[in-house]
């Protein structure tokens, strides 16, 4: 699972976006900068560590050996949760996990070293593990 090792701020604010603000295309890991193949992001959408681990070990197992795997997002927003059956008040809860915030036209995966029909098959796999809708794209 992925998470920070230390972080300057334990709980962070809430966002407070609309969401045409959030629907807005990303201006930065939009294109495939190290692999073949990658796993673009379509919706905007927040990714868990753990959603993250899902799919990446749908795709080592597809890339065997011979193939090389990139993460490229890391879960360093943290999300807090007040325990069940607190009233309300007495201040915000403690951290739960790790999400990334996704925005449209975000890389989140890139893989090489396989053929082009295994890397498509791993990619469609992986994201059904994902909260938001991708496509796969290569390397122009």
């Amino acid at each position: 699972m992925l998470f920070p090792k230390k972080v300057k701020h334990r709980k962070w604010q809430t966002m407070r976006k609309s969401p045409e603000k959030l629907a807005r295309p990303d201006t930065r890991g939009t294109s495939v900068s190290f692999g073949a193949y990658g796993m673009k992001a379509i919706t905007p959408s927040r990714i868990t560590s753990n959603q993250i681990e899902a799919a990446r070990k749908v795709l080592t197992r597809a890339t065997g050996k011979g193939g090389k795997l990139w993460i490229r997002i890391f879960p360093d927003r943290p999300i807090t949760e007040k325990a069940a059956g607190l009233k309300m008040g007495k201040g915000k809860g403690d951290p739960k996990h790790f999400v990334f915030e996704v925005r449209p036209g975000r890389v989140l995966f890139e893989l090489d070293g396989v053929a082009d029909s295994v890397a498509r098959d791993a990619m469609r796999r992986a994201a059904a593990k994902l909260p938001l809708k991708t496509s796969v794209i290569t390397r122009s």
